[in-house]
């Protein structure tokens, strides 16, 4: 303790001397009155007025006893003006991270985080704004961000929507709607138009309604060419009442058939017994703590037993895959507990049947991942795709019985599926895309079939290049060529066979790219191919919206109105 009545003190009481043990005074430290801090003492005050200045924000010339207490930081620092532009900074830092990091718009009375954010802009003057700032803030990002995708709609040739009805855990249901383009750089753009909350029921007019609503707000209706949609009954009738062309989720048609293929071919007992030896070690810490344990051993990296669910067919390739890669780290801890409660492992032979099972599975991922990207090109994909799956689904004499029911049911199954989606779309996709023009992914009876339909969409491209674009037609037509064509009809025919004669470029090859060097030569063709490259194949858009929905929703956000989830949410997605 300082000795008040003690001369030997420094700067008005700021600072004192430490008393030695026999009770004399070490006058070559001193120590801080304020914050205890011990400093070096020459005989000179220079660098305890420093401490006072930098540390505590004293006026050593002011020093008097009324000061000698520890200010806080907030006190200290309203001694100079806080820097309005970084604040202003700092609030749209903030309300873009509680967008795209589904953070609660309560996090900013967090008093951890205003200490953080005033220790990293070195002021500690700065005061976190309201929970209403920031949301006025989101929602001045929200509408320039909706300003500039809407200019840049506008200046879309051709646009292809995807959408679907989701329920959240609190029973509100919601409407998604994404947009894909490619504008004039070549350029492929994916990006959320909104989500609503919706109270009717999902019949297939209400579904239309509400299509045709969010084409009619983002000034689309007439550029709009295709919608994506699961093959839910409501989706479909509602595919018909609207004026645009449907295209089926590939990704669900996959899941569906094989699903059933599993289920028809005998290969439900092997997968119960793998999810129970799963289920053995995913439930119990401590059994997961010694397969752990034999995994080091086998210079391993540590990693869990994945489980399968029912809606998510891939997981069933993940859960087989992975006991596999584990079977020798599973096989001796089993050995070691060999107690009622511990499951049967699995023999040799259902082993060999859960990797036969895999041989067919693994393409049917690779397909599933393939058509499933909204990054980069997907629906002149979907034939050649499929032309491959069919191919490794052929029965060899080799198969055992339960890999050649497989086979056969997931066959049928998705040849069910594959009429009734819209191949008509599909085969002029695989044809606009310089990977696949070649058709080989078809019959060669209907190829011819296709580059006829193509002069024809390519004349009529050729005669409506000065107007205004029509609404697209519900179903396209195949007309016959009239027998007195005209010059341009000539000369466009020409650019669709001069168009065909070019080489295919490699599968690993970019057609955007090489749209993007060819398109002076085909300026009607590039119309097109902009118009069918765009469509995606899949739904898996808005299926990635559904997980960032959900978290905006159920993260403490149940009082959020429907327009505050549609900001956060599009924004989020808008700024990824």
């Amino acid at each position: 303790m300082m000795d008040k009545d003690s001369s030997k003190i420094l700067l008005n009481g700021a600072f004192y001397f430490p008393k030695l043990p026999d009770g004399s005074v070490d006058k070559s430290k001193a120590i801080c009155t304020l914050c205890k801090a011990e400093l070096k003492y020459h005989r000179s005050t220079s660098s305890l007025s420093y401490h006072l200045r930098a540390k505590h924000i004293i006026n050593v010339t002011k020093v008097d006893a009324s000061s000698l207490r520890q200010s806080s930081i907030l006190e200290s620092a309203t001694r100079r003006p806080a820097d309005k532009t970084k604040s202003q900074k700092i609030t749209t830092a903030l309300a873009k991270w509680v967008a795209t990091n589904c953070r609660p718009v309560s996090i900013v009375e967090d008093s951890g985080l205003k200490e953080v954010l005033r220790i990293a802009c070195s002021d500690p003057s700065y005061t976190l704004p309201s929970r209403g700032t920031v949301v006025s803030r989101i929602q001045s990002l929200y509408d320039t961000e909706k300003a500039a995708k809407l200019e840049l709609l506008q200046s879309a040739n051709a646009v292809s929507l995807t959408g679907d009805h989701w329920t959240s855990v609190s029973n509100h249901n919601y409407l998604e709607v994404t947009a894909h383009y490619i504008d004039s750089g070549w350029t492929l753009h994916s990006f959320a138009l909104t989500v609503r909350h919706t109270e009717e029921r999902h019949n297939a007019e209400t579904c239309a309604e509400h299509f045709s609503e969010v084409a009619e707000a983002w000034g689309i209706a007439n550029k709009v060419t295709t919608i994506g949609t699961d093959s839910a009954r409501n989706m479909l009738a509602a595919a018909r009442l609207l004026p645009y062309e449907h295209m089926p989720c590939v990704a669900h048609s996959l899941q569906r058939s094989i699903a059933m293929s599993i289920r028809e071919s005998g290969f439900e007992n092997v997968l119960a017994k793998c999810r129970k030896l799963v289920g053995h070690f995913k439930h119990s810490p401590a059994n997961a703590a010694e397969l752990q344990c034999q995994q080091r051993q086998r210079g391993q990296d540590p990693e869990p037993l994945i489980q399968d669910v029912p809606t998510r067919w891939n997981s069933t390739l993940s859960m087989i895959t992975r006991l596999e890669k584990n079977k020798d780290a599973l096989r001796a801890i089993l050995d070691l507990h060999q107690q009622r409660s511990t499951p049967a492992f699995l023999t040799n032979a259902e082993f060999e049947k859960i990797k036969k099972l895999e041989t067919v599975l693994e393409p049917c991922r690779y397909v599933t991942e393939l058509v499933g990207g909204e990054q980069y090109i997907s629906c002149s994909v979907v034939l050649p795709a499929l032309c491959h799956l069919f191919r490794v689904m052929e029965v060899s004499d080799d198969d055992p019985g339960d890999l050649c029911r497989f086979k056969e049911a997931f066959t049928a199954d998705l040849s069910k599926w594959k009429e009734s989606m819209n191949i008509q779309w599909l085969k002029v996709a695989t044809a606009v895309d310089p990977r696949f023009k070649d058709l080989k992914c078809l019959p060669r009876s209907e190829r011819d079939e296709v580059w006829r339909l193509i002069k024809e969409l390519n004349a009529q491209q050729h005669n409506n290049e000065a107007t205004d674009p029509e609404p697209p037609k519900k179903k396209m037509s195949l007309l016959v060529a009239s027998d007195s064509e005209d010059e341009e009809e000539t000369a466009a025919d020409n650019s669709v066979d001069r168009y065909r004669a070019e080489p295919t470029i490699s599968v690993e090859d970019c057609p955007l790219k090489w749209w993007s060097a060819h398109a002076g030569a085909y300026p009607n063709l590039a119309l097109l191919a902009q118009k069918y490259l765009a469509t995606p194949a899949t739904t898996v858009p808005c299926e990635r919206l559904f997980s960032l929905s959900g978290h905006i929703v159920q993260n403490k956000r149940a009082s959020l109105s429907s327009e505050n989830v549609t900001n956060l949410v599009c924004l989020s997605d808008w700024l990824k």
